[in-house]
């Protein structure tokens, strides 16, 4: 998708395609449409980035918690069901799902968000390993790699829209 067709775009149509770039937040979708036009794509990326990065601590918090929880969560976006699918989380064993459930239990009354990586390019092991060690970390440490997880995801589901 080019920038001349993302400008032309209704309202309507921009936040059909743009508004789960980051989960379950229209709104920041909503306000970079009322930024358009944009010179070019990476002005328009630079944007919708920006919206997310700028945002208080609490907003922050806000759009953590509407990610789900991996592995165990049975109501998925669209976007955040084919990530998941594409690093086998849907093929657990048993085992695995009960260590999922009790690290996402752990993890979100230590933190108070859900446990947030970009599963794109990793397989339920590797996630695994990262959430055994991301439990570890204190609450500051986590909310940074958590914000940063989330540009991630929001970065590869805009390359995917865009390609």
């Amino acid at each position: 998708m080019d920038i001349k067709k993302i400008n032309n775009l209704e309202k309507s149509e921009f936040l059909s395609i743009f508004g789960n770039v980051f989960e379950k937040s229209k709104w920041i979708s909503e306000k970079v449409f009322k930024k358009k036009p944009f010179k070019n794509l990476e002005s328009f990326i630079s944007e919708i980035i920006a919206i997310y990065e700028n945002s208080d601590y609490l907003t922050i918090l806000e759009i953590l918690n509407l990610h789900p929880e991996l592995a165990i969560e049975k109501k998925l976006t669209k976007n955040s069901e084919t990530e998941q699918n594409k690093a086998n989380l849907k093929q657990c064993t048993p085992e695995e799902f009960d260590e999922f459930k009790k690290l996402n239990i752990e993890y979100k009354k230590k933190f108070n968000f859900p446990f947030i990586i970009a599963v794109k390019g990793k397989n339920k092991n590797e996630i695994l390993g990262y959430f055994r060690k991301r439990i570890k970390n204190s609450l500051d440490e986590e909310f940074f790699e958590a914000k940063k997880q989330v540009k991630k995801i929001a970065t590869f589901r805009l390359e995917e829209i865009l390609k």
